[in-house]
Order: C-alpha cells, then structure tokens, then sequence
C-alpha cells in the first residue's frame, strides 16, 4: 500500500508542473512573438509480479503481472504555429509570415533568436528591441529620414529630405531551425540555440525555406485560450483525484495498523 503513496505524490508532482506551464501559457497570452508549451509526460518503472511465461503445468500465462511507479514530466514541447497577425501600422513593427526567427545581438557577442518583431529606434538611430537590443546584422536609420519601407524580402528602404527616390540601408537576415522545438527558451520572448535545435540557416526572407516579413503587424501569441482552460481543469481533476487516492492509501494504512486492537 506505501506504494500507492509514491505512485499518487508522483502524480500530483506530475499535474502541478502542468498547471505551473498552462499558467505560463495563459499569462503571456498578449506576449507578441510568445508560443505556448505544453509538458510531455511518461510512465516510470515498473515492478513485475508475475511473468507471462510456460507454468510447471503446462500452461502459458498469457500476460505479465505488473504493477507501475507513477509519473514524470520529461519535457516542455514549444508549439510554433503561427499566431494571428494583429495589425499596428507601426513602421518598426515587423511579423515573420512562416518560418524563421529575427536575430539579436546579445551584450556578450551571442545570438538570440525572436519571433517578436516589435523593434524601436534608438537615439542614435539603432534599430533595437524593447531592451535595447540591437538587430543582427546591424540596422541603422539616418537621421532625415521620412519614411522606412521593408519589403518583404527584408530590403529596407528610407525617404530622406530632399531625395526623389528611396535609399536601401540594409538589409534584414531570418534564422531557421531543424527542430525550433529544440531552442532554450531565455525569457523576454528569446530563444538561444542549443544542440537539439540545430546550427542555424541563416538566409534572406522568402528564401531557403523561410517565411516573408511584413511590415505595420505584428505576431500575436499563439495560445488560445479556451484550450488552455480545459486542460487547466483537467490538470486540476487529476490533481485531485491522485490527492484522494493518496488519503485512501493512508486509510487503508490505518485499518492494517489496528487489525490487531
């Protein structure tokens, strides 16, 4: 009977990390770039009682005895269907239309990867992320500009005072991934590679395999809501469905300790 008390504390281990990832899903729910995750779980080891093997009879017992030991999450899965487009006419507001992942230059000489394209210009006329950030490669706005235009193959393109026609400045380069699945999550919606998710190709949009970039949208989160609430009330019965066969292992605990009074 102890042995149900493991196998049911292994399962409420189990179903409060799967609460613990859908509040995390549904509290970036409006995080632009965001991809929901869900826990992947497995069985643990099992104890044979009996084997299916030929009895001094003549018989063969058709099937094992076995008795499982619970639960364990043995990964967090990143789910990178494309989320809405949600509209901004914001001229530094770019969305990844498919595969691939923006480039940041982190402050130790890293690359980080994004599917928030939310980008600010800073004073000096960096293009940067909300931390300050710089895109990588490099992408500097001058100064008279009027406009910034991206094409869809990432060419960027300003109107400057005084000029007829528009000026090239630079030119955007996405990453894709093997397996994106793969990538370390960092928080403040980046991604760093590791060896599960692969070396990264790295090309221009609408090439190799990698989506388009649209200007004036951005990416909203894929979670979806309704979903994430009926897998957080099953997480929520499970829990405590294993919470009672807990307290029935204890019971029955009880009634063999006072068979003899």
């Amino acid at each position: 009977m102890l042995k149900s008390l493991y196998t049911a504390a292994s399962g409420m281990t189990a179903q409060q990390l799967n609460v613990d990832n859908i509040a995390n899903n549904l509290a970036n729910v409006n995080s632009s770039g965001f991809k929901r995750s869900r826990i992947e779980f497995q069985d643990l080891i099992y104890q044979t009682l009996r084997r299916a093997s030929p009895t001094t009879q003549g018989t063969v017992v058709p099937s094992d005895l076995q008795i499982g030991g619970g639960t364990r999450a043995v990964a967090s899965l990143k789910n990178f269907e494309q989320g809405d487009a949600l509209h901004t006419g914001n001229a530094f507001d770019l969305m990844v239309r498919g595969d691939g992942f923006f480039q940041v230059l982190m402050p130790d000489g890293q690359i980080s990867y994004t599917r928030d394209g939310s980008w600010k210009i800073s004073g000096e006329g960096k293009v940067i992320n909300a931390d300050g950030l710089p895109m990588e490669p490099p992408l500097d706005i001058p100064e008279d500009a009027t406009s910034v235009t991206t094409s869809a193959d990432g060419r960027v393109l300003v109107q400057t005072v005084g000029a007829t026609e528009p000026t090239e400045v630079g030119q955007i380069e996405l990453a894709r991934f093997v397996n994106p699945a793969g990538l370390e999550s960092l928080g403040k919606n980046l991604y760093a590679q590791t060896v599960a998710s692969g070396d990264a190709v790295v090309s221009t949009p609408g090439k190799d395999g990698i989506g388009t970039v649209d200007q004036g949208y951005l990416e909203n989160s894929n979670v979806k809501v309704v979903e994430e609430m009926i897998q957080l009330i099953t997480a929520q019965r499970a829990y405590e469905l294993n919470s009672k066969a807990i307290r029935t292992a204890e019971d029955m605990l009880g009634i063999a300790t006072n068979l003899k009074r």
